[in-house]
Order: C-alpha cells, then sequence, then structure tokens
C-alpha cells in the first residue's frame, strides 16, 4: 500500500538484497524520486559500538554517496568510521538512495545505545541540527524484524509490535517489543525516527508492506520479519 503524502520518515529493512529488497523498494518508492536533500540513516549496531557517525562518503555499486558535512558535524555525535566498516545496517540503505535520489546526501548514524532515553536524545539531536542547518531532512530507520521464528509467529508478534507506531506511540511500541522479546534489531533507530518525524510535524505512520524470509524461500518454519513504514 503506498501512502499518501510526502513521508519524513521510512524503515526499511537490511537483510541480503535477496529476501529483503523488495520490501526496502517500496520504502524508498514512498518518497518522491526528485527529493535532492539529506538522508538521515540510522542503523543499529550489531556489534555493539557507541554511537556515532561517519563524515567520508560511501561507495556503492551504482557510484558514490557524498555525505552531508556540515549536518554531521552539527549532529555533534562522535565520529568513527572504523565502527562504521563492519556494519551492514546502514551500507544496504546506500544503493537505493544512489539509485532514487542521485543528488541526496547522507548524514550516517550508528546507534549502539538503544533503551527509550538514548532514542529520544538521538532524535533530539537530529531535530536540532534540521533547525540548525535548515535542510531538507529525510530520516530512515534501519531495522528488520523478528529473527528465526515460525513465519505465523513473526508475522503475528511484528505486525502487533508495529501497531502503536501508527499513531506515533513510541513508548508502547517499546513495551510491546519488550513484553513478547520481539527480536527487531532496530527498534532503536525505529523510535528515533518516528520520535523526530513527530516533532517535524508528522502525524502518522502507515505499514506498506510486511514480509518475510519465508516469502522467498518457501521455508516457514524460521524466517525474518521485514517491514516498510512511511511516517507523514
Amino acid at each position: 500500500i503506498k501512502p499518501e503524502g510526502d513521508p519524513l520518515g521510512i524503515v526499511s529493512p537490511h537483510a541480503g538484497y535477496i529476501y529483503s529488497g523488495q520490501v526496502a523498494a517500496t520504502a524508498f518508492g514512498a518518497i518522491p524520486p526528485g527529493f535532492s536533500g539529506t538522508f538521515v540513516v540510522i542503523g543499529p549496531s550489531h556489534r555493539g559500538y557507541i554511537n556515532c557517525v561517519s563524515e567520508i562518503p560511501w561507495e556503492t555499486p551504482l557510484g558514490v554517496v557524498d555525505t552531508d558535512d556540515e549536518f554531521v558535524r552539527t549532529l555533534d555525535i562522535e565520529t568513527d568510521e572504523l565502527s562504521h566498516r563492519d556494519e551492514h545496517s546502514l551500507e544496504v540503505q546506500m544503493p537505493f538512495i544512489k539509485y532514487r535520489f542521485p543528488r541526496a546526501r547522507i548524514a550516517p548514524v550508528m546507534m549502539g545505545q538503544q533503551d527509550y532515553a538514548s532514542a529520544m536524545r538521538l532524535a533530539e539531536k537530529i531535530r536540532h541540527a534540521i533547525h540548525l542547518t535548515k535542510r531538507d531532512v529525510r530520516i530512515i530507520a534501519s531495522s528488520d524484524f523478528s529473527h528465526y521464528v515460525p513465519a505465523e509467529k513473526a508475522r503475528s508478534d511484528d505486525l502487533w509490535a508495529i501497531e502503536p507506531l501508527a499513531t506515533l506511540d513510541t513508548k508502547e511500541f517499546y513495551r510491546r517489543i519488550a513484553e513478547r522479546r520481539v527480536t527487531a534489531c532496530g527498534y532503536g533507530p525505529i523510535t528515533v525516527m518516528v520520535s523526530a518525524c513527530a516533532g517535524l510535524g508528522a502525524k502518522a505512520a502507515k505499514l506498506i508492506r510486511y514480509a518475510t524470509r519465508g516469502d522467498v524461500t518457501g521455508n516457514n518454519r524460521e524466517v525474518v520479519g521485514y517491514a516498510s513504514i512511511a511516517v507523514i
């Protein structure tokens, strides 16, 4: 379901393209292709690194994606290029940006601490940087959902956890993630994106597409869940 309007932020998965690429494409497809501003791309650290940003350009098979150096510095977050080298959650998003938005720049943010208070602080840093730089910004939260559970459980748990995001209720989203122990790796980046967008005037979130790895492999006994969501 393609949402009406121009999203301020999206959720996009970061698994192998053969598994989650179609879902990711629907997320980026919700943003009009003429966008030429700055994408703040927030991904979880799968190796437990601290919150950090990258200031150097990112190379993709489709060409180089330039960073918005001024915006990155204005975020006032530690720069650590070495930590980004071993993390895939951000780099998987870059070819979509390069292909659909060739003039856009990026501000890559790796999120290490995913507790709620840390998410609120990071959301405020993003809003503050937007205010100071006057940039036209869209925010990407990189996340998969349930990992290595039966497809029926993944779909049930994931859609139940996603439901409060429709009204931008990030506290209830966190509560549901914890209650059912939903193994969404980027619940922090999702919360940052939704909170920052709410502060920029967003009113609702729309689920665009949900799928699992089983939809590709045919094996539904142990899957990973993927969702594309637009915040408008």
